[in-house]
């Protein structure tokens, strides 16, 4: 169980700490950008996917959309599975640089982002009954401190269709596409999004992400390369100024 207090350990300040959530629709690429997006970071990934019940599985697998009630149990475990991996961060003192964790989600309403934000509504008894238990274990999450970030993939159906079409084994079949693309509410415009283009580069997507998340955090985000921590720009900026002076 995550608790406030274990979340703003002393020894690591709470404002270091992002939640980074790659999301999109259904063949956008989340899975890449996102694994490449936390390598560059040196922050530990997750897959949301891998988190869903065995029941939104067996669902999306034969083509059927998930329910609110469906996504709400899971994307509270998702949110809570990055507050327990922000707090073993804090006590590891061997833990360098960058403190905090990417994953993937769709994400698809802003509803759904609002959980994964961490602003959940009052659990009920009918709500633990409809989530077969997974929340039993749950304490409210703390989106105060452990603010989320997202970085949006937006692009064009007919690529997204066509990448779809060609991901084999895949339980999201390509005819759900179009449900995601009308249920997806835009989150460009909403605090604390980076929006990236679909058809550029993984690298350049990268460093979109990257330099957006950097202003919107306020926090200076150390760039890995090949497992070694790098300056950012701004601070090799910084350091030649002072080096000059």
């Amino acid at each position: 169980m995550v608790s406030k207090e274990a979340l703003t350990a002393p020894d690591n300040s709470a404002e270091k700490h992002i939640f980074v959530v790659v999301m999109g629709v259904s063949g956008t690429g989340k899975s890449t950008l996102g694994s490449a997006l936390a390598k560059a970071l040196d922050m530990p990934y997750v897959e949301g996917d891998d988190l869903h019940p065995k029941s939104n599985v067996d669902k999306m697998s034969t083509g059927i959309p998930l329910t609110d009630a469906d996504r709400e149990p899971w994307l509270k475990l998702i949110r809570t599975t990055v507050e327990h991996m922000c707090v073993e961060q804090s006590a590891n003192p061997e833990k360098k640089g960058n403190l905090g964790v990417v994953a993937t989600c769709s994400a698809l309403k802003r509803y759904y982002r609002d959980i994964l934000r961490g602003r959940t509504k009052p659990v009920t008894a009918k709500d633990e009954k409809e989530a077969n238990g997974v929340l039993e274990h749950l304490e409210p999450a703390h989106p105060e401190v452990l603010p989320t970030y997202f970085v949006f993939i937006d692009g064009p159906r007919d690529v997204l269709l066509d990448r779809m079409q060609k991901r084999p084994g895949h339980f999201m079949k390509a005819t759900m596409l179009d449900s995601q693309l009308q249920t997806l509410e835009s989150p460009v415009g909403e605090g604390g999004v980076v929006a990236v283009p679909l058809l550029d580069s993984t690298e350049d997507q990268v460093t979109a992400a990257k330099r957006g998340l950097s202003k919107l955090s306020a926090i200076t985000l150390e760039v890995s390369t090949n497992g070694t921590l790098e300056q950012t720009p701004e601070e090799e900026t910084k350091k030649h100024t002072e080096d000059v002076n």
